[in-house]
């Protein structure tokens, strides 16, 4: 039996699956960054578990995360939304995931692609922890500081530092697998 990071140990199939094929590994895709961007903000106040088992429902919502396409949501489709029970139906998250869709282009035209933009907060590599324990790793650190502050002052919602700690995780630009899980060398 694989050793994991003792998050994802009993639990659903398709959170270990998450575990083991997606939280960690460098993302350098602009939709995907976008994705994590919308979820770990969603996630804000709840469990993981809550907005993975709501994937689909935010893909089916949110245009496949296409940041263009979100940005022009009016407030019709604001007002659609916070009847859909395939996603959180908070007011402020579903405005804010609009309001991000429009900076994140601003972004994008600014530094070429959000990719450049974010992984400049960790000198273009993942910063890779040496953990024993989960309950070694910290909410938030200098570079999740920085993001925040950064994005914050840019106009983003849903990005505090432990939010921007949670996403540098899931997008592998810090890699917090402990050392004895089997993904921790394979990312």
């Amino acid at each position: 039996m694989k050793k994991r990071c003792t998050w994802c140990e009993n639990t659903f199939d398709e959170y270990i699956k998450y575990h083991d094929e997606e939280w960690g590994v460098p993302v350098h895709d602009d939709r995907v960054h976008f994705e994590f961007l919308i979820l770990e903000g969603a996630q804000a106040g709840l469990s993981w578990a809550t907005i993975l088992k709501r994937r689909d429902g935010y893909r089916a919502a949110f245009a496949d995360f296409d940041p263009e396409e979100v940005a022009q949501f009016s407030q019709e489709k604001v007002e659609a939304l916070l009847l859909d029970p395939g996603i959180i139906r908070n007011r402020l998250k579903v405005q804010g995931t609009v309001i991000n869709a429009q900076k994140f282009l601003e972004v994008q035209k600014e530094f070429g692609s959000f990719d450049k933009y974010i992984w400049s907060f960790v000198g273009g590599k993942p910063i890779v922890n040496a953990w024993k324990s989960m309950k070694e790793v910290p909410a938030t650190t200098p570079e999740s500081d920085a993001m925040s502050k950064d994005l914050k002052k840019r106009g983003f919602k849903f990005v505090g530092s432990t939010i921007m700690y949670a996403y540098m995780q899931a997008c592998g630009l810090v890699n917090d697998h402990t050392t004895d899980c089997f993904r921790y060398k394979e990312v």
